[in-house]
């Protein structure tokens, strides 16, 4: 049965073989990590490769296009990856965006009559055809009639039919590579790449349950329901499933379209610094951020307000995590290098044993060239590239959260770039960096840790009847074992039952003073 089901998996490979050999993505191997016979298929494949063949990702990208959608799909996952693929493949993969051809009307309409258990005419007055179609999903613009009778545009979200047993059966030929690799190349082994094919698996599954787009809407919704020029689509949630998502119509001007916003008589400068700072509030404020922020995901409203679409794939940052990045940031910026190392310690990302003075001269060597340099020619995404290039010389671990929150970054950036190639990307990061900074590691910030603390040690208290019964519960227990057969006298397990007592009560006398010391700290 092995031998059978291994069968499919090879044609699959070899296809994929003869694709990515003809479009020369087998430039990117390095034959010096890759094992004899390796290295001889390696000289093969070069050997079939056409002569408009492009160079690098430009040919990943145009293999991956040609095997299908879920080899798209791979392409765009690794584009958030740049530790696996380097960082100029990386951004050579992010073109792979809305290039699937989309499926046919009447498929699409049967798809929402399936999810939604009602005929069509039930819930829309009209469906149009596919305005966008990625590898997992298409888009449709429809009309609904709400309760009041009133029609209003909608933007309908449909997975793709059969797309989970595509992908299923796609992805285990990639799992039979990854296995290889980890097996013959032991240099790839650091980067993980069963773990990262299984990363992606993950993912996909994500991104075809359309409720947890919607949910993410939604939270992103409350989030930013404060935010001046910023906002997401309401959700349909009557109209949502888990192959459906059903969402309000934006009408804007895309992003990438410079002529049309300028037209619409835009401020483009303007649009770049709200983009960089509405991206680096959710990130460092919120912890969750759209991670997939390129132009066509993106609009502006005629009042000006910027709308982000399409959250199928999202970032999330811990406050040790958002700590980090504002630490560095403000670093950077005040060009304090013995802070930025510290704080790598602290968090853990850089071995104790490393010396913070010579990760501290690191990081000098890639800050002060930045301050040589006119505004307009210093790139944050750059930076955090080169730190964490720095960062691998004292074997600071993966930290997948940290590579999406560069490889959006790089995405904003660019994006915002295009809008002012002028933008002081220091001079617009500042204010949101100060004010977290201010917010988290101020007197109010420290205050809220403290109330914190008191609130787990209030919790603590409460269950302190608990533990005394518990002990209560052990002291006659111990007495049966006693009467049982061991020679435990009566003195003994009230010495021990004595003995837990103290301990738990001299514990939360030491949590009460911590927590006393704190708040006189903060408020002296």
């Amino acid at each position: 049965m092995p031998i059978l089901s291994a069968v499919p998996n090879l044609f699959r490979l070899a296809r994929g073989g003869f694709v990515m050999s003809r479009e020369g993505a087998l430039r990117l191997a390095d034959p010096l990590e890759l094992p004899p016979l390796a290295r001889t298929l390696l000289r093969i494949g070069r050997l079939i490769e056409k002569r408009s063949a492009k160079d690098g990702g430009e040919g990943l990208a145009n293999a991956l296009e040609r095997l299908g959608p879920s080899y798209v799909k791979l392409g765009q996952f690794l584009a958030t990856r740049p530790d696996v693929v380097g960082f100029k493949t990386a951004r050579d993969l992010e073109r792979l965006h809305d290039r699937v051809p989309p499926f046919p009307q009447e498929v699409a309409e049967a798809v929402i009559v399936e999810a939604l258990g009602a005929p069509l005419e039930a819930r829309f007055v009209s469906l149009g055809p596919p305005v966008a179609a990625a590898s997992i999903a298409q888009v449709h613009r429809a009309i609904v009639r709400d309760a009041d009778g009133r029609e209003r545009p909608v933007a309908v979200k449909i997975v793709r039919p059969d797309v989970g047993r595509r992908f299923s059966r796609d992805l285990s030929a990639v799992f039979v590579v990854a296995r290889l690799l980890e097996r013959w190349a032991p240099k790839t082994r650091r980067l993980k790449p069963i773990e990262v094919v299984r990363t992606l698996a993950r993912s996909v599954s994500i991104e075809m349950d359309l409720r947890l787009e919607a949910a993410a809407l939604s939270e992103i919704a409350e989030n930013t329901a404060a935010d001046p020029g910023f906002r997401v689509p309401a959700v349909d949630w009557e109209r949502t499933t888990r192959s459906v998502l059903t969402l309000e119509w934006i009408d804007g001007v895309k992003l990438s379209d410079r002529a049309g916003l300028a037209a619409a008589g835009h401020d483009l400068p303007a649009l770049g610094r709200h983009l960089m700072q509405t991206f680096l509030r959710h990130a460092m404020r919120d912890g969750f951020f759209h991670a997939d922020m390129h132009p066509g995901n993106l609009f502006v409203e005629p009042a000006g307000t910027l709308v982000a679409v399409d959250f199928g794939i999202t970032g999330r940052l811990g406050l040790k995590e958002r700590r980090f990045l504002a630490e560095i940031l403000h670093g950077f910026i005040v060009r304090d290098y013995r802070r930025i190392a510290e704080v790598h310690f602290e968090a853990g990302y850089v071995p104790a044993d490393e010396s913070v003075d010579e990760f501290a001269r690191a990081l000098r060597a890639i800050g002060e060239p930045i301050h040589s340099r006119t505004a307009d020619q210093i790139s944050m995404a750059r930076l955090l590239t080169l730190l964490f290039e720095v960062t691998e010389l004292f074997r600071m671990q993966t930290r997948p959260e940290l590579l999406m929150l560069q490889k959006t970054m790089v995405v904003v950036e660019g994006v915002a770039r295009t809008l002012d190639p002028k933008l002081d990307m220091w001079r617009t990061a500042e204010p949101v960096v100060r004010e977290w900074i201010e917010r988290n590691l101020g007197p109010i910030g420290l205050a809220e840790r403290a109330t914190g603390e008191l609130r787990k040690l209030a919790r603590g208290l409460e269950g302190l009847p608990d533990l005394m019964l518990r002990v209560n519960r052990t002291s006659v227990e111990l007495e049966e074992v006693v009467r049982g057969g061991f020679t435990f006298s009566d003195e003994s397990i009230q010495a021990i039952a004595y003995a837990v007592q103290r301990r738990a009560f001299w514990g939360d006398l030491a949590l009460w003073v911590i927590a006393i010391s704190l708040v006189i700290y903060v408020f002296r």
